[in-house]
């Protein structure tokens, strides 16, 4: 069975972080989203893909390659004008001739999952998965096991089970596309195929998941590489340990790096290649940290997820935050990471505003940002790449690259 993977989109609710990079490179772990997607779906016994590429195609070819680094192979199929996901499955179709899985490239499932997704019958098989908040979902109404309706976002709903983005596919299913009329947003949706075929009274069933992680938002991808760090089986140190460092727990530290006297790690915390830690630092868990980073004197970092290039100079906090590449922190630059009235924080996206629903949120920071000595940045601020903060700056909200 082959797999397709829906990689071309931007993933414009990330904010600045996809600015340079399309969403499915956005590190967990250290790795990107995409590789955790194949790694899962090759335990569970695929090793042909179709990756349907778009936005910063080359950020996804440069790092896969054809995939023999995974030890499957890849074909790249490009989207060249993107109008929807039944469009990004329509350009498969001359690579496709049997029952095929369809992944967007933004969820996680474990390989039992998959497993079951893909031993369940059909025409077609839909990936459910129960979720507190069905208007944000597009939501399955089933009888026993079999689909019945999908409605995209409904008001009300009667259901709980989410469309969760994992398909699996006989080739019927590119007649229902070739059947499928533009959304009112000018898109070919794969929800509009899908009810096509179940008007036309094709079988399809659904696989309620155990787990399934769906990755939305920035603030998704703190969840992710929580739960990435906790399932994490390699914690190989290969770096340089000075005396006087404390690693408690789970700690994994790349060849090259140099983990500074009076560090003190604790896990689970990975810290990647050729990066330079300490003096005198505190990095608590579910941090990861990528290569060539630097991280100052006195410098306390929390579960972030902090990109490669980046320096965090002395004397700075950094809480629940997503550092971009190659940023660079003056001197006492302090992220606050929780409301004063303990609510959860909001987040601005798109001119749009969205609760986060944690508690603890600090700032979602793109690429080649420099902070001055001594600047403050408010719980949920979102700053573009190439931002430049004057020193003593306090900030929330949005901010601009160019003021």
């Amino acid at each position: 069975m082959k797999a397709v993977i829906l990689a071309a989109g931007k993933g414009t609710r990330m904010g600045p972080l996809t600015e340079s990079r399309p969403k499915v490179m956005l590190p967990i772990d250290n790795r990107p989203i995409l590789e955790h997607i194949i790694v899962r779906l090759k335990a569970a016994g695929i090793k042909d893909f179709l990756v349907v590429i778009g936005y910063c195609k080359e950020k996804i070819t440069d790092y896969f390659g054809d995939g023999s680094m995974l030890g499957v192979g890849i074909e790249y199929i490009e989207q060249q004008n993107p109008k929807g996901t039944a469009d990004a499955i329509a350009t498969a179709r001359d690579s496709i001739d049997e029952r095929f899985l369809v992944t967007n490239g933004d969820v996680l499932a474990d390989p039992s999952d998959i497993k079951k997704i893909i031993s369940a019958g059909g025409d077609a098989v839909l990936a459910a998965k129960r979720v507190a908040v069905p208007e944000e979902y597009g939501i399955l109404y089933v009888k026993g096991n079999k689909v019945e309706k999908i409605v995209e976002k409904p008001k009300e709903s009667t259901s709980d089970l989410a469309n969760a983005g994992i398909y699996v596919f006989e080739p019927v299913i590119f007649n229902a596309i070739d059947n499928t009329n533009p959304s009112p947003r000018g898109e070919y949706e794969i929800t509009d195929s899908i009810q096509f075929m179940i008007d036309r009274g094709n079988e399809l069933s659904c696989a309620a998941l155990e787990r399934w992680q769906d990755i939305g938002f920035p603030w998704h991808l703190l969840t992710a590489n929580e739960i990435a760090l906790n399932e994490r089986e390699d914690w190989d140190i290969q770096g340089e340990i000075e005396p006087y460092v404390t690693l408690k727990g789970k700690v994994a530290v790349g060849k090259g790096t140099v983990i500074r006297s009076g560090a003190y790690i604790t896990g689970p915390v990975v810290i990647g290649e050729n990066c330079d830690i300490g003096p005198n630092c505190f990095i608590r868990p579910g941090t990861s940290i990528a290569d060539n980073v630097r991280i100052g004197n006195a410098v306390e970092v929390k579960n972030s997820i902090v990109m490669s290039g980046t320096n965090i100079g002395h004397l700075s906090y950094v809480g629940d935050s997503i550092i971009g590449e190659k940023c660079n922190f003056g001197a006492g630059t302090k992220v606050a990471n929780l409301r004063h009235d303990n609510r959860t924080v909001m987040v601005e996206l798109g001119g749009r505003r969205f609760n986060s629903g944690r508690r603890k949120l600090g700032v979602i920071m793109g690429d080649d940002v420099h902070t001055g000595i001594n600047s403050m940045i408010n719980v949920g601020t979102t700053i573009a790449s190439g931002a430049f903060i004057d020193p003593g700056e306090f900030i929330k909200g949005t901010y601009p690259a160019n003021r």
